[in-house]
């Protein structure tokens, strides 16, 4: 499958730089026999029968994107200086994250980083320094953090940004407003760095009304990593090399999964992607596991997700 028979032209005006407002009046495209069907997502529950259910990506974004100075002393002991961004990928450790930085060439182990809030790396209050570990051949630069456990959480929200799409980010800056825009109503364990961006759509009113048709609703827990901001460069899907992501699948959600499966019901994930039913193709946090029946697994693992048709 070439990379290339995905292209498409996709006008500058139809990118969207702010979520619908209410969120449940995005576009929803319907394909039944061959027709094609705009709807909204609030219409979702006409779709669906009692019996069925709908599976949710729990995870909240952090605001993982830092800016901040690179800190090196020249052959004279002068300051070297140098402005970089990270984002951060995965957390290896309480105190250490991988991260892709730029500019990634100007970065080498032992360099020391100070992040802040806006320009003022200078500034003592609303910091955050870290040391350059390691660099992998993979891009990930590993950073050891002055401060560990929930100390680094806390002072990763008070100096990093919301991590945005960069078709986005290279249309406008980052708000505050991206701190509520950017998460799902339903997320509640931190550690994604992108969010599960079909979850966006759903409303507490609309997931009442889904439950009120006989639908149930359940979690899994998946963080996207940064790395799926990257690009993909190979000319065969085939030779993509794909991220690894950490994803949790709790022995109550596999059972009720199963259960549905069983008695011939429809399970849909929407995490992080909308996906047709179960049978058809299963989320992310699913897919790794080989036999047709999901089983609780808490682990990080390569992602592998290729296009399909249903």
């Amino acid at each position: 499958m070439k990379t290339a028979d995905f292209d498409f032209d996709l006008p500058e005006d139809r990118i969207a730089l702010r979520p619908a407002d209410p969120r449940d009046s995005a576009r929803l495209l319907v394909v039944r026999d061959g027709a094609l069907d705009d709807r909204i997502i609030r219409d979702l529950p006409d779709f669906l029968q009692p019996g069925d259910a709908l599976v949710f990506n729990d995870t909240r974004v952090i605001p993982a994107r830092l800016s901040g100075v690179r800190q090196r002393s020249g052959p004279e002991g002068e300051p070297l200086v140098v402005d970089v961004e990270a984002t951060l990928h995965h957390r290896d450790a309480p105190d250490v994250w991988s991260a892709f930085m730029k500019p990634g060439k100007r970065i080498k182990p032992g360099d020391r980083i100070r992040f802040a809030r806006g320009t003022d790396a200078a500034c003592d209050l609303g910091r955050l320094d870290a040391t350059v570990q390691a660099k992998g051949e993979d891009g990930l630069v590993a950073l050891t953090f002055d401060l560990s456990g929930p100390a680094l959480d806390d002072a990763i929200r008070d100096v990093g940004v919301m991590p945005l799409p960069p078709y986005i980010a290279a249309k406008r800056p980052e708000d505050d407003r991206d701190r509520s825009d950017y998460q799902t109503v339903f997320a509640e364990h931190d550690g994604s760095v992108a969010a599960p961006t079909a979850g966006l759509h759903f409303t507490p009113a609309l997931l009442d009304a889904i439950r009120a048709k006989g639908v149930s609703t359940h979690a899994v827990t998946l963080h996207v990593g940064a790395g799926t901001f990257l690009p993909v460069k190979a000319d065969d899907l085939a030779d993509h090399r794909m991220h690894s992501e950490w994803g949790e699948v709790s022995g109550e959600t596999a059972a009720a999964l199963n259960a549905v499966h069983a008695r011939g019901g429809a399970s849909s994930a929407w995490a992080p992607l909308p996906c047709a039913c179960w049978k058809a193709r299963r989320p992310r946090t699913a897919k790794s596991v080989p036999s047709t029946a999901i089983r609780p697994s808490s682990s990080r693992r390569a992602i592998a997700s290729a296009p399909s048709t249903f």
